[in-house]
């Protein structure tokens, strides 16, 4: 093929029409399991009144759809480069809306954690298959710097609109509603998909390692499921077993990456500063963002006292924040460094952190909407360029591979944020002294969980619900004060590092052939 003929054909493809259109469908899958994240944040209240669960369970019910997810990202993408993105995304998106009424009509925490596993296997399916798609979809740069731009947008702004959609439903409907929404979007994603969207895989990928898959999954949820639990309770030797187990399952599986002729996941990617950098600000961006915003739908509620639907509709500058910035992050990067947006975007996320720490029961709103606003930002900032970097750095037969590192980052950070920031503000409150004159079986609901507390006192004398209430409330905003500081003391060390990691970093600008 001649030059001028190449040219052509470059921008033929370039320009292929529907390519946009066939982007909006990407999203709102992306939307979805970014929504699926935290959406439940405001629904913990009725859950814990309905459902019941303990302290430990709730916390389970919050972030093993967000661990499950870590463990197949990697898997699931190398997988999409094997047999098809396009098939891939499809049957996730079936398997998807199906488990979603699972979710719905838990009842049961056991059945309830066990579903919002499943979902999470589903979830797995989907999220890697977009950003590898886009990186098909879109062949010159600056398009695909916006086309990642409003899929990082809406990934960033997904765990801020779940909390306003959760609350619409809330009001409305009963908790099993927030996983029924799912229904109507999977089938729109589905049909349209079919359609619009190409086809893409690695022409020569290699036979899929089941050994590779048990080991990531295996390795990645003991290791987290460790540090949930030292958080939580400190050391124990079920902790240190489940570390153990964790790393040597990751180490083993590095090591058969290195050997294998066609890997799940090729580890000589990390020898690249630029792509290792911007996978940790990938994680710890995301980590700040849901952790933040998951406790603060209990924050708004319960000690607060908004109402579902206003607690939601007040965390919307997050959102707001994470799309404005995503749209604009790509010609940022351009214009100062890929590592100043980067750095500056997880030094906001940190101090709008650190700015937790100063708040109180009476807190108004206008410092907690300006704190939103400035974390959705910082992170729609950082994790739109990180996602580009970790994007372009790669051969596009590796794009599913690639991909599933950035989602990895991403749904680990946010499970670890859950579950860290979680553990801190669940051990802080569980220390609060019960007032007097309250019995020892209301004691112990009230020490489960702020839910607990105000559910346990609903069946008080007023004269001893108030002290009650008063107390756990104090307590838990003193454990999200806590929380808070060592997550900004994190984010702004990571801020410096990243300075560091993604010096001369670029972001592509010639059109690349296929």
């Amino acid at each position: 093929m001649t030059s001028v003929a190449r040219t052509s054909h470059t921008t033929d493809l370039v320009r292929r029409p529907g390519r946009w259109l066939a982007l909006a469908v990407l999203v709102l899958a992306v939307l979805l399991v970014a929504v699926d994240a935290t959406v439940l944040g405001l629904a913990t209240p009725f859950l814990s009144e309905d459902l019941a669960p303990t302290g430990t369970q709730l916390l389970w019910i919050g972030d093993v759809y967000s661990f499950v997810i870590a463990g197949l990202l990697v898997s699931m993408g190398s997988l999409g480069d094997r047999i098809g993105r396009k098939k891939l995304l499809l049957t996730g998106a079936v398997a998807f809306g199906a488990v979603s009424v699972l979710n719905a009509y838990a009842t049961s925490p056991e059945m309830m954690i066990l579903a919002r596993a499943l979902l999470g296997v589903a979830g797995a399916t989907l999220m890697p298959s977009t950003l590898a798609l886009i990186r098909n979809l879109f062949h010159d740069p600056r398009e695909r710097s916006l086309a990642v731009g409003i899929w990082g947008a809406m990934a960033s702004a997904g765990a801020a609109v779940g909390p306003v959609m959760g609350g619409f439903l809330l009001e409305h409907f009963w908790w099993g509603s927030v996983f029924l929404i799912n229904l109507p979007v999977m089938a729109v994603l589905v049909v349209v998909g079919i359609r619009l969207i190409p086809e893409s895989k690695n022409p020569a990928p290699g036979p899929w390692d089941l050994l590779s898959v048990g080991l990531s999954l295996v390795g990645m949820i003991a290791l987290v499921y460790a540090i949930k639990e030292l958080a939580a309770h400190g050391g124990s030797w079920e902790v240190a077993a489940s570390a153990v187990i964790g790393a040597g399952a990751l180490a083993w599986f590095v090591r058969r990456q290195l050997k294998l002729p066609a890997p799940l996941l090729d580890m000589r990617l990390f020898h690249h500063r630029g792509f290792s950098g911007a996978v940790l600000a990938d994680l710890l961006t995301i980590l700040g963002l849901a952790g933040l915003v998951f406790f603060l739908s209990q924050f708004l509620q319960l000690v607060q006292g908004r109402g579902p639907l206003e607690a939601g509709l007040a965390e919307l500058p997050a959102a707001i924040g994470a799309v404005a910035a995503g749209l604009t992050a790509g010609v940022m990067a351009r214009r100062y460094s890929v590592r100043s947006v980067v750095t500056g975007g997880l030094a906001a996320v940190g101090l709008a952190l650190a700015s937790v720490t100063l708040l109180s029961k009476d807190t108004g709103y206008p410092m907690l909407g300006a704190m939103l606003l400035v974390v959705g930002v910082g992170a729609g900032f950082a994790f739109t360029v990180t996602a580009d970097v970790i994007l372009s750095t790669v051969p596009k037969e590796q794009a599913g591979s690639a991909s599933a590192v950035s989602e990895t980052a991403y749904e680990l950070g946010a499970a670890l944020g859950i579950a860290l920031l979680g553990s801190i503000v669940t051990g802080v409150y569980q220390g609060f002294q019960t007032p007097a004159g309250i019995g020892s079986g209301t004691a112990a609901a009230a020490h489960e969980s702020l839910g607990g507390a105000v559910e346990a006192a609903s069946t008080l004398p007023a004269a001893q619900a108030a002290p009650l209430v008063a107390a756990a409330q104090e307590a838990f905003v003193e454990g999200l004060r806590y929380a808070a500081g060592i997550g900004a003391t994190v984010l702004l060390a990571t801020a410096v590092a990243t300075w560091f990691l993604l010096k001369g970093q670029k972001l592509e600008d010639g059109v690349e052939h296929p």
